[in-house]
């Protein structure tokens, strides 16, 4: 990530450069111009900064340049803005018509209006557990873990130790995601904050003692990767503890007390904002920050959370991720560009949530015609399918989690599989096992289709 360029040394709205340029007066009329107020709420939508606005297009219109057009939409921008203080930091944001229009949709879906009911309930704690490890293993990545997919969920279903820093991490993300769940409605503090922070860092700092601790020094920085150019200086080490209670404040506020009601998904994603800007961790600020996020929006009843990963959205593009950050810290501390991000990329999450359930219902008459067919029982030809799409076999402990069984239930119904040797044992090691497709796993499936 670079600097970003800017097209005025400040963005004051009554700054001298635009007062000399004749800019400000300008600004004020193309706010009312018909032509010039389409394009305007199209950028205002897509939220575009500086280095996007002055390659647009622009309308017919005497005396318009990309500075006035980026000036009008300042201006536009700032009348709209809703302040938000942390002590004397000041920052603001806009809902924008695709802010206000997603989170109402945000509100019908995500809260609990969404009908799951043609799921199987299998189906659904095995996504939330496949989710939690995908996020697990996102997360960590963007902060550089080194790992296949395939590996890590590998390590996490058979519950293997962790051989590397980067199975670390992940295993570390992944527990800390499922403690998270379990206190969801417990408000943040600044203990329980460096409580997930030492879970989420256990073993993989460079000085232990940094885990779970604020940092205590000013050397640390965010700089481009490509050419090590700093481009963001967070606030001094002895401004954390103020901003850190005003943040715990801010989690714990109803938002109803507020001057501005502020509405809790973009709360939440001004919370995932604030860690990455105070950064007051040495590292794991990012891991820290997402997991936040994922706790608030539990917090505050959006229980669908559980079931999508963010974070694996994010790795695809970690540029944007970046800038939404780079923007927010260039441009008046807007935090429009980050929430903007941030519902966008809920958007793509929950669009896969909605193709996996309606993959699965499809997938519900292949289970009953399995369990005819083969004169098993639901958690076998569960287990069938599940091999269907995992070819790398499944721990008894796993299928516990996933069935909510006993152990010595789930190995009855393996021992059962095995016997028509449809499943296969794998040993592990002296101790453990794995169980994938037998000899007959193919030809069973091939007898089950001729039924449809």
């Amino acid at each position: 990530m670079k600097k970003l360029e800017t097209p005025f040394k400040s963005f004051d709205l009554f700054n001298q450069d635009f007062v000399r340029s004749g800019i400000s007066s300008d600004a004020i009329e193309y706010l009312s111009h018909p032509e010039c107020k389409k394009i305007l709420e199209k950028m205002n939508d897509d939220y575009l900064y500086w280095d996007k606005v002055k390659y647009q297009k622009l309308p017919n219109i005497a005396k318009l340049t990309p500075e006035k057009l980026w000036m009008a939409l300042t201006l536009k921008r700032e009348i709209a803005s809703v302040p938000v203080m942390f002590g004397s930091h000041k920052f603001q944001y806009v809902l924008t018509n695709h802010i206000s229009k997603s989170l109402h949709e945000f509100d019908m879906k995500f809260g609990g209006n969404l009908n799951l009911d043609e799921t199987p309930e299998i189906d659904k704690r095995q996504y939330l557990i496949s989710s939690i490890m995908e996020e697990a293993i996102a997360s960590s990545q963007i902060e550089g873990a080194v790992t296949t997919r395939k590996k890590a969920k590998e390590m996490l279903r058979k519950n293997l130790s962790p051989k590397n820093t980067s199975e670390q991490m992940i295993l570390n993300n992944y527990l800390s995601i499922k403690h998270i769940s379990s206190i969801k409605n417990k408000k943040l503090t600044p203990s329980l904050l460096l409580e997930i922070h030492k879970n989420m860092t256990n073993s993989t700092l460079e000085n232990p003692e940094d885990e779970g601790r604020f940092r205590e020094t000013d050397d640390i920085n965010v700089v481009d990767s490509t050419d090590n150019e700093v481009v963001y200086i967070p606030p001094t080490h002895s401004e954390i503890p103020e901003l850190i209670n005003l943040l715990c404040d801010y989690f714990k506020n109803s938002g109803e007390e507020d001057e501005f009601y502020t509405h809790p998904i973009v709360k939440g994603c001004i919370i995932h904002f604030m860690i990455g800007w105070i950064h007051p961790f040495a590292d794991g600020n990012g891991r820290t920050a997402r997991a936040l996020f994922y706790w608030y929006m539990l917090n505050k009843g959006y229980w669908l959370i559980e079931y999508i990963s963010i974070s694996r959205l994010i790795i695809k593009n970690k540029t944007q991720y970046g800038m939404a950050y780079l923007y927010t810290e260039t441009d008046r501390n807007d935090l429009t560009y980050f929430i903007n991000y941030k519902i966008r990329t809920l958007h793509l999450a929950f669009n896969g949530l909605m193709l996996y359930l309606q993959k699965k219902v499809k997938e519900k008459k292949q289970f009953q015609i399995i369990i005819q067919v083969g004169h098993i029982n639901e958690r076998q030809a569960e287990i069938i399918r599940m091999l269907i799409d995992d070819e790398t076999g499944l721990a008894v402990k796993e299928l516990e989690s996933i069935f909510r069984v006993s152990d010595q239930t789930i190995r009855n119904d393996l021992k059962a599989l095995v016997e028509r040797n449809i499943v296969k044992e794998i040993p592990l090691n002296n101790k453990s096992s794995i169980y994938g497709r037998g000899v007959k796993f193919m030809d069973f499936i091939s007898r089950s289709s001729k039924r449809k």
